[in-house]
């Protein structure tokens, strides 16, 4: 189960950041009905690619899925600012995903620190 959580996200935003950086028609008349500009669709992409291949390194897992989880609250208001009520609920269900991810993992993201330094000589 421990391994499911991430898995899942990752999916998830390999998919859709893949969609973004690979311009897909729905994504492009999305991010411009939103007033988007495209430049910030592949940011966008390039960052949910970036936060699923983290998903899947164990060291970084938790810190990805809690800056996914950041990420998602971007996505959250915009649905809401444009009334996309299904569209909200799925992007709130993601962001809650990621959360849960960073908050399982908390001790992690503490040792992170710990474990980047190199050892003294």
């Amino acid at each position: 189960m421990h391994r499911i959580l991430p898995y899942g996200l990752a999916v998830i935003f390999l998919l859709s950041g893949g969609a973004k950086l690979a311009g897909l028609d729905f994504e492009v008349r999305a991010f411009e009905r939103w007033g988007y500009p495209p430049a910030f669709m592949y940011l966008t992409g390039a960052l949910e690619v970036a936060g699923a291949i983290g998903l899947l390194i164990p060291p970084l897992s938790a810190l990805a899925g809690a800056c996914l989880a950041l990420l998602m609250i971007g996505a959250v208001g915009t649905h809401i600012a444009f009334a996309e009520w299904p569209m909200m609920f799925v992007a709130g269900a993601i962001l809650l995903a990621g959360a849960a991810r960073a908050w399982a993992g908390r001790r992690e993201i503490k040792a992170l620190p710990g474990r980047l330094r190199r050892p003294a000589d």
